[in-house]
């Protein structure tokens, strides 16, 4: 009776209970949080200090090897690419600290609000056969000190440290692609901002001329001096001219940012580019059957794929790990404060061990999947040695007809050149000699800026014969990482590859 007089007293207490329960999961429970307008103003103002922060200042002209230098030093990709490669290193030192021992150390206190004790009952009477004792006391403090070690799991953490070592120098070669790409992409951009830097001093004068002669003309159209078709005609072959060299004019504008975005230098600040006298045709120092055996060594997707390899055998080996007992060995040394032990400090030792035998019955399976891997990868470097062997045969053919289309560019240049002189000489004052002066002047302007795009592509070429070569630009040690040191690097190792050709076109 006393029990259910309790009832109605305990029912209220339970549903307290599940109420502040229910409360406090509610207040814990996770809402999303949109960053707020100032938030993101905060991180953008930070981003953008971070981006330039830490650089030397550009202090005069830039050289293509200093741009080489730069892109090198500072380009954001290759900085992601260099932290990519610290994370496998430290993602490797993490997977050799799980080969060693596991040391685990416990401490922690324990109190009771009355005594721990227990009584004995008769299984044959279920007569109570002791009075209740204890042999704890109400607080106590115990400490352990545990040294284990399973032998099956040394060896697959040993597979797995193997893998991860392999992963970071397939994370090198990562990098070594986008330091070759970058390059490239650096030669390209260099000489087509060169080109702008050029050109953009000459087209602003002609532009000028240009409106001041369609000024001229439209004045004498309005005076009646002229028949009004011909000055229509005049007027629209101009005008056709003009568009022309505002077309010019805005692609020469877009080239020097780009360079900027590759050299990570502040977006819209100036400055100026030192090329070279001349435009050099540089010629690989390689002999062309010898690039095949050059790229199948030197690629780094040839030898990340090598490396891929390996990590499917490890992985291999890592399943027929698995397979075998695993053996634990076990040291300890225990703490424990209760006044009731005979001996409060004691060690243990232990061997035990463990067999999934179910694996056993999925091991034909388990060894199955881990070969699929490893062929798989050695697939892949097979088709991949063919891919490289095709590339390197279309960029050789692309790079000697960049150079062949170049030799005809600085030739049409050069005629253009020509022309345009012997225009000046026999211009007359009137309109139509204008006319004549500007067209020649514009045909000059837009085959020059040719000239630049087509030695840009073949410097394009050039670099992308390199890469396809998987020729480092920067030795595997340098000296040190500042722009000086890197720009003398970047210009020794090029030495060694071209030998620039006897006759070359002057950048005028």
């Amino acid at each position: 009776m006393e029990s259910s007089a309790l009832q109605p007293v305990m029912i209220p207490g339970k549903i307290l209970a599940a109420a502040l329960a229910t409360l406090l999961l509610g207040g814990c429970a996770i809402h999303p949080r949109p960053l707020t307008v100032d938030q993101r103003a905060a991180t953008l103002q930070a981003d953008q200090q971070a981006m330039f922060a830490a650089q030397t200042p550009v202090s005069g002209p830039i050289t293509l090897d200093e741009a080489m230098a730069r892109a090198l030093k500072y380009n954001l990709d290759n900085r992601v690419k260099m932290m990519e490669e610290a994370l496998a290193q430290r993602q490797l030192d993490l997977s050799n600290f799980d080969l060693l021992p596991q040391l685990t150390a416990a401490a922690g206190y324990t109190s009771r609000d009355n005594v721990l004790a227990s009584s004995s009952r008769d299984i044959v009477t279920g007569q109570q056969s002791l009075v209740p004792s204890t042999s704890s006391e109400r607080q106590a403090a115990r400490a352990d000190l545990g040294f284990s070690w399973n032998i099956l799991d040394f060896g697959v953490s040993y597979y797995g440290a193997q893998q991860q070592a392999d992963r970071v120098l397939a994370t090198q070669e990562r990098r070594r692609k986008v330091v070759q790409l970058l390059m490239q992409q650096t030669r390209q951009a260099y000489w087509q901002a060169a080109g702008a830097q050029k050109l953009q001093v000459q087209i602003e004068p002609l532009l000028a001329q240009a409106q001041q002669a369609l000024d001229d003309s439209r004045a004498i159209e309005s005076q009646g001096l002229k028949d009004p078709l011909q000055a229509l005609g005049y007027q629209r072959e101009l005008l056709d001219l003009v568009l022309q060299l505002e077309t010019i004019h805005d692609e020469l504008a877009q080239a020097k940012p780009k360079l900027a975005s590759i050299m990570n230098l502040e977006p819209g600040k100036p400055y100026d580019l030192a090329p070279p006298d001349t435009l050099d045709t540089p010629e690989l120092s390689i002999a062309p059957e010898q690039m095949e055996r050059l790229a199948l060594l030197n690629r780094p997707e040839l030898v990340e794929a090598g490396y891929n390899e390996r990590i499917g055998l490890n992985e291999t080996h890592k399943a027929m790990a698995k397979l075998l007992p695993g053996v634990q060995l076990d040291v300890g040394a225990h703490y424990d404060s209760n006044d009731f032990l005979v001996n409060n400090e004691w060690r243990d030792a232990g061997v035990r061990v463990s067999w999934n035998l179910l694996n056993l019955l999925n091991a034909k399976h388990i060894k199955a999947a881990a070969k699929a891997q490893y062929d798989l990868a050695r697939e892949q470097r097979l088709a991949l040695n063919m891919a490289v062997l095709t590339q390197v045969h279309v960029a050789w053919i692309d790079y000697s007809s960049r150079r062949q289309q170049f030799e005809l560019t600085r030739q049409l240049s050069d005629v253009e050149q020509r022309i345009l002189t012997h225009t000046r000489n026999a211009a007359q004052a009137n309109a139509q000699g204008k006319l004549a002066e500007i067209r020649a002047a514009t045909s000059a302007l837009m085959s020059e800026l040719r000239l630049y795009q087509s030695y840009a592509a073949y410097q394009g070429a050039y670099g992308q014969m390199i890469a396809t070569l998987g020729l480092d630009p920067v030795p595997a040690t340098v000296a040190s990482h500042d722009l000086a040191t890197l720009e003398t690097a970047l210009r020794d190792t090029t030495k060694q590859w071209d030998r620039p050709a006897a006759a070359g076109a002057t950048a005028q």
